[in-house]
């Protein structure tokens, strides 16, 4: 990894983690940059099918850090792993750009594909701790996926996906069953509620 990117994978976790005090603290004591360095040199020598000595630094770094990066997966710049301790991203894999990572992440397969089995994350997309994202789909450009969510199919950008099995549960910062026309539809219904909640009352009032 070049020194720029270096520093730039180092100012995301500065920018992300309010924890973070220095780069230098950053480059020394947090398990999810040396997972990625380590990950640098395990995915040059994949590509170029030393698959024995790749694995065998991944599993060192998955002994030192507790991030268990196979080295075939493809990660994308500032990559931010948040404490990190039992994320694991499998083989066909990949990551964006500016992507946040908890720990306890599963970006794996269910056992059922071939070829490209894990999913693909687009840019800046948010995984929250435990979640598990399984199967070969993609997860789009700013997307969210709650503590906890299983998720085994598509989420649009710029969704939120949460439960088990996970279901989109906002659109662009609106709940997911009012996004699809700006919201209107919602408030609309909404109000036409809270009309007739009034005339209930009104009536409720009048004098017999």
């Amino acid at each position: 990894m070049d020194l720029t990117r270096l520093s730039g994978l180092l100012a995301a976790y500065q920018r992300r983690d309010p924890a973070a005090r220095s780069k230098l603290e950053i480059l020394l004591l947090y398990p999810g940059v040396h997972a990625l360095l380590w990950h640098r040199a395990a995915h040059w020598l994949y590509l170029r099918r030393r698959y024995f000595l790749a694995r065998w630094i991944s599993q060192h770094a998955r002994r030192r850090t507790g991030i268990e990066i196979h080295p075939g997966a493809t990660i994308g710049r500032r990559l931010v792993i948040d404490h990190g301790m039992g994320v694991v991203i499998g083989e066909t894999a990949e990551i964006g750009d500016d992507c946040l990572l908890y720990h306890g992440v599963t970006l794996g397969g269910t056992g059922k594909d071939r070829g490209k089995r894990h999913p693909t994350l687009g840019n800046n997309v948010l995984v929250g701790s435990g979640a598990r994202i399984l199967g070969p789909f993609r997860v789009g450009d700013n997307a969210r996926i709650a503590a906890g969510a299983v998720v085994l199919g598509a989420v649009p950008p710029g969704a939120t996906a949460a439960g088990v099995p996970a279901r989109i549960v906002r659109m662009r910062g609106l709940p997911a069953d009012c996004a699809g026309d700006g919201g209107r539809t919602g408030v609309r219904e909404e109000l036409e509620r809270l009309s007739r909640r009034v005339e209930a009352l009104e009536k409720r009032r009048q004098p017999a």
